[in-house]
C-alpha cells in the first residue's frame, strides 16, 4: 500500500497538536482533584462549615467521577472523542463557575459534582486519540507522559494554588478556571479530529503497514454497538477481572496513603507538622512524574512487553508497602522517609501500562469501553479502601497505623498475584 509521503508528514505532524490540547486538559483534571485541600481554610471560614463538610465536599469530585466511567467510554466509542471531550470540559468550566459564584455549600457541593463529572470523560477520549493517531509502540509512552502532566497539575494544585488563592480569592480562582476551561473546550472542538481521515490523512494502520511491511489487521475506522462493547470487555473472564482486581488494589491503596492517611500517620506517630511532611508527600508526586512516562518508554522501546513492566512495578512497590509495614514508627529519618516516599511513587507509577495492556486485548473499536472499565476499578478502590482505613485507624494509635499498613501490604500481594496471571496479547 502507498501512503502519499506529504500527507503522511502533515498526519505525524497534527496529531501532536490533538495530544497537546487534550494533555492541557488532563492537566486540570488533576488539578481540581486535590483543590480542595488548598481552598479549605477559606471554604470553612467563608460558609461555617467543618472539616466533615469539607470532606464531603472533596469525595463529591470522586464519587462524580467514578459513576461517569462506564458513560465516559460509551460517549468515546460512539460520539468520538473530539464530542465527548469537547462537551464536558464545557461542562467542567460551568462546574467551575458555579463554584466560583457559590453563595451557598449546597451550591458549592453542586459545582463539585458537576466538575467531577466533566472531567470524568477527558482520559477516555485521550485513550482513543492514542489508538486511533499513534502508533502501537507509542501508546504507553505517550499514556505515561499524560499521566506525568497530571501529576505535575496536582503538584499545582498544591502551593501554586494556596498562592493564587491568597492574591485572588477562593471564587474568582474558580471563576477563573471557568475561564480558562471554556477556552480549552472550545480550543479542543477546533483542534481534535476522531480519525486522520476527518482531515484528509491517511490512518495510523495504514502509515504502520507500509513502514513494516505487513498487511493491516484491524481498522481504527471499525464500529461495535454499547451492548455488544460491554458483553465483550466484562466477559471475556480472566483476560478483564485481573486488571481489574490488581487496579482495584493497586491505586486504592496509592489513595489510603498519598491522598487520606500519610500526612495523619506522620503527625501522630512521629510528631512532624505539616511542612515537614508536606516536603514527603510532594516526593510521591515527584516519583510518579518521573515514574508514568518512563515505565511507559521501557514498555514501549526496551521490555515491549506492558505485563512485565506491570509485574516488576508492582512487586517492587509491594515491598515499599513491606518495608512501610515492618518499620512504621521505628524510622524517624527524614532522608530515608524521602526515599521511600519517592519510590513509592515512582513504582506506583508502572500502573500506566495497564491502559495499554488492557487496550491490546480487545478490539480498537470499544477501545473506549475497555478503557473506562478498567478504569472504574482504580476509583472504587480508592473510594472504598480509604473508607475502611478511617476505622481501622480511628484514633490515630500507632498500632493502628502499622494494621493499617499491614493491611494494605496484603491487599497488594492479592495484587501482585493478579499482576502474574493477568493476560497480554502476543505480539506477531
Amino acid at each position: 500500500m502507498s501512503v502519499n509521503p506529504e500527507l503522511k508528514a502533515k498526519m505525524l505532524k497534527y496529531r501532536w497538536a490533538i495530544f497537546i490540547i487534550l494533555a492541557i486538559a488532563y492537566f486540570f483534571v488533576y488539578f481540581h482533584r486535590v483543590s480542595t485541600t488548598a481552598m479549605s481554610p477559606d471554604i470553612e471560614e467563608a460558609f461555617g462549615i467543618g472539616a466533615a463538610a469539607v470532606g464531603l465536599l472533596a469525595s463529591a469530585y470522586f464519587y462524580a467521577y467514578t459513576a461517569m466511567q462506564l458513560p465516559s467510554g460509551i460517549f468515546t466509542d460512539k460520539w468520538g472523542p473530539k464530542r465527548s471531550a469537547t462537551v464536558f470540559i464545557i461542562i467542567t468550566a460551568i462546574g467551575s463557575l458555579i463554584c466560583g459564584l457559590a453563595t451557598s455549600y449546597a451550591m458549592l457541593i453542586a459545582g463539585r459534582v458537576i466538575i467531577g463529572v466533566g472531567v470524568a470523560v477527558i482520559y477516555t477520549p485521550i485513550m482513543r486519540v492514542l489508538a486511533v493517531w499513534f502508533r502501537k509502540d507509542e501508546f504507553a509512552s505517550l499514556s505515561g507522559i499524560l499521566l506525568m502532566v497530571g501529576n505535575v497539575g496536582a503538584i499545582a494544585a498544591a502551593t501554586p494554588l494556596v498562592l493564587m488563592t491568597e492574591a485572588l480569592g477562593w471564587q474568582n480562582v474558580f471563576i477563573l478556571l471557568a475561564v480558562i476551561t471554556f477556552i480549552i473546550g472550545l480550543m479542543c472542538w477546533i483542534i481534535v479530529k476522531d480519525h486522520p481521515k476527518d482531515k484528509g490523512y491517511p490512518s495510523i494502520e495504514e502509515i504502520e503497514s507500509e513502514e513494516t511491511g505487513k498487511p493491516i489487521e484491524e481498522s481504527t475506522s471499525e464500529k461495535m454497538s454499547m451492548v455488544e462493547s460491554l458483553k465483550i470487555t466484562f466477559g471475556s473472564g480472566r483476560k478483564f477481572w485481573t486488571l481489574a482486581i490488581w487496579f482495584f488494589f493497586m491505586y486504592g491503596s496509592i489513595m489510603v496513603y498519598q491522598g487520606l492517611q500519610a500526612g495523619a500517620y506522620y503527625t501522630n506517630v512521629y510528631d512532624w507538622n505539616k511542612d515537614t511532611w508536606g516536603i514527603l508527600l510532594t516526593l510521591v508526586g515527584v516519583g510518579m512524574i518521573i515514574g508514568c512516562p518512563l515505565a511507559g518508554v521501557i514498555s514501549d522501546k526496551v521490555l515491549h512487553s506492558r505485563k512485565k513492566v506491570l509485574v516488576l512495578g508492582t512487586l517492587i512497590y509491594t515491598i515499599i508497602w513491606a518495608v512501610i509495614w515492618l518499620m512504621s514508627g521505628k524510622l524517624d529519618s527524614l532522608v530515608a522517609q524521602g526515599i521511600i516516599n519517592f519510590c513509592f511513587g515512582f513504582f506506583g507509577g508502572f500502573f500506566v501500562v495497564s491502559y495499554a495492556q488492557v487496550k491490546e486485548l480487545y478490539p480498537v473499536s470499544i477501545v473506549g469501553v475497555s478503557t473506562a472499565a478498567l478504569n472504574l476499578f482504580p476509583f472504587l478502590g480508592g473510594a472504598i479502601l480509604q473508607s475502611i482505613s478511617g476505622y481501622i485507624v480511628a484514633d490515630k494509635t500507632p498500632e493502628q497505623f502499622q494494621t493499617l499498613w499491614m493491611i494494605m501490604f496484603i491487599c497488594m500481594v492479592i495484587a501482585t498475584i493478579c499482576a502474574f496471571l493477568s493476560s497480554e496479547k502476543q505480539k506477531s
